[in-house]
């Protein structure tokens, strides 16, 4: 058998799941521990962008990956990559020295491959180890695929390589690719192998990529602890194990191991990747997995609706994710055009007059009992609850606009239910009002259920709110709900759901009383 490397990409490909922000501390420990492994590639960083940042994997330009990488260690290729679809400019590609950098790794999408070459071919003038990466290898047609191979066998690099952008590739089409980059590459080029893991196929891929016994040097990436977006990448330790057990190298797993140790779970304790759901049906329907991220931090669709909106989807558009995009896929799906007027009729003849009790499931509930169920017993109070049945305090009525809340809900109560038109899969119910006039215009509480039912009390013509348990979120929100499976984490945009929130609030405020019971977040007095 030939040559296998094996390249590490955490602090390069793991920098999805933190933005990059290791801490300098990191990275360097990072690169010291690898080096003490005895595998022989370390891809450091992204080349982009205009600003240097010490605790960043991310580098302006090639001079500064040069402390990062002091002192070099005998044996070990350092590499940077180059991303085609925010490329530096061309001449921040510096030659190459001694204490430099070794390679560059290139990854473009097929439609930006004549850019790709150019940048290509001055990293070949450069001086350095010139890998090119074909992201979304699956995309290309075979002949596409041959073509862009025989169009860098002019540049003689050091190794092209398969990527898995979706993590999609099932081992038929994956040895088929192999095949085709095998037959069509000049001899001497290296054949790599980048894998995600969305549908639990790097390793199997890779394994079966080392076995073929190819005629020709391969490199496998792969990431300590699968670091990576979305279900990760091929795990580096277990690979490098396989590696020892079968194939007579001798890599060091204790220095792998004190990464994850030392410096990788605390980031995995606050943004796990790994295997879900979310990241499996993106992959089985084709699609970028930053959809599936998207959709996931909406937490509001079951498995079906998930699978139905990716479905809807055009081809184009799968392959390709922007926000943009993923929010109105998101909008288009929810609104589900019905006539209320006869729930909105018999709802306006329930509330009218009344003050309203209104319940959301924060955790202040915990601490306000008391007063809350003062309120309960008073005549002419409705009580209503929002994506829970909120059992001690017996509400009249239950709002959603969640289905997976409501799953916990349908037929758990007692109370009369309004749900909205979006929930496709909602069996039970009393009431359903149409989403869209619900729903909020700002993408990020779209469909905020306890804005969404208070818009509706302002149409049911309420004209007095009690709000207990609409306690707004924290930085830290491992503990802001009633109930832990309401559970709801948006560790990135707390604060500025705040904001959004508060503003709702205080454009409502001017149509009603809103008195709140419990203490809140939100800024509602202006």
């Amino acid at each position: 058998m030939k040559k296998t490397y094996l390249l590490d990409c955490t602090l390069r490909d793991g920098g999805y799941i933190n933005d990059w922000r290791f801490g300098e501390e990191t990275i360097k420990g990072v690169i010291r521990l690898i080096a003490d492994t005895g595998i022989e590639m370390i891809e450091v960083g992204f080349i982009k962008g205009d600003t240097f940042d010490k605790d960043s994997t991310v580098f302006p330009d090639i001079r500064s990956m040069t402390p990062v990488i002091a002192p070099k260690s005998k044996g070990l290729i350092y590499a940077g990559m180059i991303d085609m679809s925010a490329p530096i400019p061309i001449e921040r590609i510096t030659d190459r020295t001694e204490d430099s950098i070794d390679a560059i790794r290139v990854i473009f999408k097929k439609d930006k491959i004549e850019e790709g070459y150019r940048y290509c071919k001055r990293v070949k003038e450069a001086g350095y180890l010139l890998f090119v990466n074909f992201v979304g290898t699956d995309l290309y047609t075979d002949m596409e695929f041959i073509e862009g191979i025989k169009k860098f066998n002019d540049l003689e690099p050091f190794a092209m390589t398969i990527v898995d952008t979706f993590g999609l590739i099932k081992r038929k089409q994956f040895l088929r690719l192999v095949y085709l980059a095998d037959n069509n590459m000049d001899e001497g080029i290296v054949l790599g192998y980048h894998a995600h893991n969305n549908l639990q196929q790097a390793f199997g891929n890779a394994e079966a990529m080392v076995e073929l016994n190819l005629k020709r040097d391969i490199a496998i990436d792969a990431c300590v602890f699968g670091m990576g977006r979305g279900a990760g990448n091929l795990n580096l330790e277990l690979f490098s194990e396989f590696m020892n057990e079968n194939h007579g190298t001798d890599y060091r797993i204790e220095p792998m191991l004190e990464i994850m140790d030392r410096y990788l779970n605390d980031i995995y304790r606050t943004r796990a990747w790994g295997y879900s759901l979310p990241f499996y049906l993106s992959a089985t329907r084709g699609c970028h997995p930053n959809y599936a991220i998207y959709l996931e931090g909406r937490d509001s669709l079951t498995a079906k609706g998930f699978d139905e909106l990716l479905r809807s989807m055009t081809p184009e558009d799968r392959v390709r994710f922007s926000k943009d995009k993923a929010d109105r896929y998101y909008r288009d799906y929810l609104e589900n055009h019905i006539d209320d007027g006869e729930a909105i009729s018999k709802l306006r003849e329930c509330f009218s007059g009344k003050r309203v009790l209104f319940i959301a499931p924060g955790r202040s509930l915990r601490d306000h009992k008391a007063e809350i169920l003062e309120i309960r017993n008073q005549p002419d109070t409705v009580t209503l609850s929002v994506n829970f049945t909120a059992e001690e305090f017996a509400p009249d009525f239950i709002f959603s606009s969640n289905m997976r809340r409501y799953e916990r809900i349908e037929g758990h109560t007692d109370a009369k239910c309004i749900t909205t038109s979006n929930m496709k899969e909602c069996e039970k119910t009393d009431y359903v009002v149409n989403f869209s006039s619900y729903a909020l215009r700002d993408p990020e509480i779209i469909d905020n259920s306890g804005l969404m039912a208070l818009r509706l009390l302002r149409d049911l013509s309420v004209k007095e709110v009690y709000i207990c348990g609409m306690d707004g979120y924290s930085l830290h929100q491992e503990d802001d709900y009633y109930q832990s499976s309401l559970d709801f984490r948006f560790p990135e945009g707390a604060m500025r759901r705040n904001r959004l929130i508060s503003a709702e609030l205080r454009e409502l405020g001017r149509h009603m009383s809103l008195k709140f019971l419990t203490p809140t977040e939100y800024e509602v007095v202006e």
